[in-house]
């Protein structure tokens, strides 16, 4: 029997549909999601994933767990989601670090990044800022690069902690402008930003948290912040590009994956809520005055955005040689 073009066409059309139909989670979630968060309670990653959390239990209709399993730079909370089943009951947060960097700074890593997992949605955007003690002669970025040229190896600058983000934006800041710092590591941001402020250090690259304030009372002199774009919360401070650097970008980052495997239905669902979630004015307001900027992404251009790290970060990690152990 010969059917008309115009029953064909709806057989298909119809076909497509059931397909549709079948592919979508209809009975997901049924039971509690566990979000691997590959930070310690209190931190800024932390606290935003714990903003999300009422609303993605109310949109999902199940209770969303926050698992935090800090180590190894986030290796350790990643390699938990790896091995979990690709079922959307176990999903992970991790960083700029342990979804691209690490690949190049750990000898032996327990997961690969794009094959054990699927991104979701990048979550939030973390600038930071290169700042000076007031005291240091150059009160510009291109003035600061002239001082350390004409001082190589002399100028020391402070960072958060060997092979952190803020470790990273130092090093390719000294490999853009051509110039040699003496890099000191902090147990984090604030103790770095600290230090500048007793003089002890005349350099730092901080995040906003531990240095808005202290910036903004003259305490603390700012240079340019590591952003493709200027921030809100220091209009008058140029980026390292406007300021003599064309290209550079160093922006901290953190996003949701799940294990490899997961349903594209699944995944998208996750995606869809976790997008309306970070579109909220109010859980914006909340995120940027943790010194954060939400960056909800498609998972396909998440899944880009994270080759496109790795492959610049590696690079960056093997002039400047960094390795940790």
């Amino acid at each position: 029997m010969k059917y008309p073009a115009r029953a064909i066409a709806a057989l298909l059309a119809a076909a497509c549909m059931a397909g549709a139909a079948l592919a979508q989670p209809a009975d997901y979630p049924k039971q509690p999601i566990r979000m691997v968060v590959t930070f310690p309670p209190g931190g800024s990653a932390d606290a935003v994933v714990r903003m999300l959390v009422p609303r993605l239990n109310e949109k999902l209709g199940q209770q969303v767990v926050v698992d935090n399993r800090p180590g190894a730079g986030g290796n350790i909370g990643l390699a938990i989601v790896a091995k979990a089943a690709p079922d959307g009951y176990t999903l992970g947060v991790g960083a700029a670090g342990a979804l691209s960097a690490n690949a190049s700074l750990y000898e032996k890593m327990p997961f690969e990044t794009l094959k054990d997992f699927k991104p979701v949605s990048m979550l939030a955007a973390i600038p930071f800022v290169l700042v000076g003690h007031p005291s240091l002669a150059a009160k510009t970025q291109k003035e600061l690069v002239a001082l350390a040229k004409a001082q190589p190896g002399k100028l020391s600058v402070a960072h958060g902690g060997n092979g952190t983000a803020m470790h990273l934006s130092a090093a390719l800041f000294a490999q853009m402008a051509d110039i040699k710092l003496v890099e000191v590591p902090y147990k984090g941001s604030g103790p770095a930003a600290l230090d500048v402020l007793a003089g002890n250090v005349p350099l730092a690259v901080v995040d906003l948290p531990s240095s808005l304030q202290q910036i903004k009372a003259g305490k603390l002199h700012a240079f340019a912040v590591t952003s493709p774009q200027r921030l809100p919360q220091l209009p008058d401070v140029p980026t390292a590009a406007e300021a003599g650097l064309a290209g550079y970008d160093s922006t901290g980052w953190f996003g949701v994956v799940a294990p490899a495997g997961t349903p594209a239905a699944i995944v998208n669902r996750l995606n869809a809520e976790i997008t309306a979630a970070l579109n909220d004015p109010a859980i914006q307001a909340s995120m940027r005055n943790l010194g954060v900027e939400p960056a909800p992404s498609k998972p396909e251009a998440f899944e880009a955005y994270i080759r496109s790290e790795t492959q610049k970060w590696a690079q960056v990690i093997k002039q400047a040689n960094i390795k940790i152990e």
